[in-house]
């Protein structure tokens, strides 16, 4: 028994070490220890690395096994972990997209003076903003292309202001950017997804100002523009062109949820595609299902009471993952966060005695298959604001970034939210969140994040200032502007996990998907045993995200067929309603582990 006993310890150790040499650019460390127990009382542990300057994650605890999805789960005690990516990245981080070539664009705004990164070809516009004491001229970049394996650093050319602007993925795989503030509040910007690619713009090819204002993915691949500051309206543009004439319509519900000067409150509001092709459409506490072909109200929703959840009082939002093994799955809207309707005047730099006021910790869930449903409420473990809300691969959701108290806008919050918190959709009411490990790196006003294709994610930016403000220049501040990269290991990635982590072979795999038809992906040959009650395939958009909102997330469960011999078939989702043109990412969920994700199309 004893020789057998240590014989399991040493075969997982040399397992955990070769899961993680087996990427040369994966960090060396993860865990500061990671501990093997085969029973209780007994435990090894094996430290390697040095840690990163960051809290060490929670000791891990018994796994839990139950059902998520109608698949087995398998769960880790592991609390995930962060690392630093790149210590300094040129540009703070204000909008973030992934895009198809596995490079992130961010840009923040060409209004609040310079940077700390040249415009490479030079590249000079007259400064906006910024120290009185810099140049005139303005040669430095506010857009770059960051390499996510490498931290690599491209600048991009920018003209027309950016500020507070709306994005979004083509079907071609082109970033569209819109709106903004200045002389970007009517622009439209492409940025084709190669590797030498600069912006092409239009500064005047919008109808309405959008600066505030959400993008989201049609199902024909047009985008609709909702809102942005004084612009009670939408619009519908074409993509990957800049020259076309907009449609505009009025939306009455902009106006009626519009608190009066100084608050707002309705700024970014929520929109998602649904499957009957009509659009969710929430703004500050009220909500409507709209008809975006007529611009009529197709239904009014319940309002969310609990206070303000839109800009600058910016909650969280996203639509749960559609399951399409249910013949008529559930459609359900999280709204999360927030704070009162008068949080962002008390905060104002201009009142001679500030207050900082607790922001919202309370989420509403709404199951919008249900005629005369109502908002289900549930307390997050901590307030928050201006977090970000992102889908996992798995389907789980988490919430990150943000303050305690507060709102958005220039120094307007309070005490970092350093916590990420993970909500599980299919859990039962009470069990549904569960907090992970922290940062160490406070990300307030104008920070974001992504998922990326190998499960981590992607965090960067924070700038409560109006311009940067940066320890060299001897600046007095509470937060600085921060060009720190970060990414975070959800607990899925923790070492003991590795093993149910399956490889999809990109190269064998169908990525060019028809509506309603079946495709097949090829897994590697350790995992052909897998089971189909123990996988589901994923299909998630990767959302342009900025102050909080994540524009066009969605994630599907595609319908399983079947799983033999290390062949997966799958059926692509059946309308564009479910799942606009474009691109998305494909993982493979087995045992509550996703593999690396492969990008695909579907037209």
């Amino acid at each position: 028994m004893g020789r057998l006993l240590k014989s399991l310890v040493i075969l997982s150790l040399l397992h955990a070490v070769h899961s993680y040499a087996d990427d040369p650019k994966e960090t060396a460390i993860k865990h500061p220890k990671i501990k093997f127990g085969f029973f209780k009382g007994f435990s090894f542990s094996f430290p390697f690395g040095q840690p990163k300057p960051a809290p060490p994650p929670g000791d891990p605890e018994d796994e839990g096994i139950f059902v998520e999805y109608g698949v087995e789960r398998i769960e880790t005690g592991r609390l995930g972990s962060w690392e630093i990516h790149s210590a300094n990245a040129g540009v703070s981080a204000m909008h973030i997209q992934l895009m198809p070539n596995n490079k992130a664009e961010w840009h923040d705004s060409t209004s609040n003076g310079l940077s700390e990164i040249d415009n490479s070809p030079p590249f000079c516009r007259p400064r906006v903003g910024g120290r009185k004491t810099d140049p005139k001229q303005d040669c430095t970049a506010h857009a770059v292309q960051y390499d996510i394996e490498t931290a690599h650093v491209r600048p991009l050319k920018v003209d027309s202001s950016p500020w507070c602007s709306s994005g979004g993925l083509s079907r071609n795989g082109s970033l569209i950017s819109t709106g903004g503030d200045k002389d970007g509040l009517k622009s439209v910007r492409i940025l084709k997804p190669c590797e030498d690619c600069d912006f092409e713009e239009n500064k005047r090819a919008l109808f309405a100002n959008r600066w505030y204002a959400t993008q989201h993915t049609l199902d024909d691949g047009n985008f609709i523009l909702v809102g942005g500051r004084n612009s009670y309206n939408y619009e519908i543009v074409p993509p990957d062109t800049l020259q076309f004439t907009p449609q505009l319509f009025e939306l009455a519900l902009l106006e009626d949820t519009n608190d009066d000067a100084g608050r707002e409150n309705n700024l970014y509001p929520f929109v998602n595609l649904l499957p009957d092709g009509n659009l969710f459409v929430f703004a500050n506490h009220k909500s409507i299902i709209l008809d975006p072909g007529t611009g009529k109200t197709v239904r009014p929703l319940p309002d969310l009471p609990g206070g303000s959840r839109n800009y600058p009082a910016s909650g969280m939002s996203a639509l749960l993952p559609i399951d399409l093994n249910k013949d008529n799955p559930n459609i359900e809207i999280l709204v999360c966060g927030g704070n009162t309707r008068d949080a962002y005047i008390l905060s104002d730099l201009q009142q001679p005695q500030r207050t900082f006021v607790e922001a919202a910790r309370d989420c509403g869930r709404l199951n919008l298959n249900v005629k005369g449903a109502d908002w289900e409420k549930e307390d997050m473990p901590t307030p928050r604001v201006m977090g970000d809300m992102l889908v996992l691969p798995t389907g789980d959701l988490l919430m990150l970034n943000g303050a305690k108290a507060g709102t958005s806008a220039w120094d307007a919050a309070d005490e970092p939210n350093l916590t990420p918190v993970l909500y599980s959709p299919y859990k039962e009411k009470g069990y549904r969140f569960q907090e992970l490990a922290p940062s160490a790196i406070p990300r307030m006003y104008h920070s974001c994040s992504a998922v990326l294709p190998d499960g981590k994610i992607l965090v960067a930016g924070s700038n409560t200032n109006a311009f940067y403000k940066l320890e060299k220049y001897g600046d007095d501040f509470k937060f600085p502007t921060e060009l720190r990269v970060e990414k975070f290991s959800p607990p899925y990635l923790a070492p003991e996990m590795e093993i149910n982590r399956v490889k999809i072979l990109n190269a064998e795999s169908e990525k060019e998907l028809k509506y309603g038809v079946e495709f097949d992906l090829v897994i590697g040959p350790r995992d052909v045993n897998v089971k189909q009650n123990e996988i589901r395939v994923t299909m998630y958009s990767p959302p342009f995200t900025t102050h909080g909102y994540s524009m066009n997330q969605r994630l599907l469960i595609l319908k399983l067929v079947s799983v033999q011999n290390g062949r997966i078939k799958v059926v692509a989702p059946p309308t564009a309603r479910l799942a606009p043109p474009g691109h998305y990412l494909l993982f493979v969920v087995h045992r509550e582990v996703p593999s690396r994700g492969i990008w695909v199309h579907i037209e």
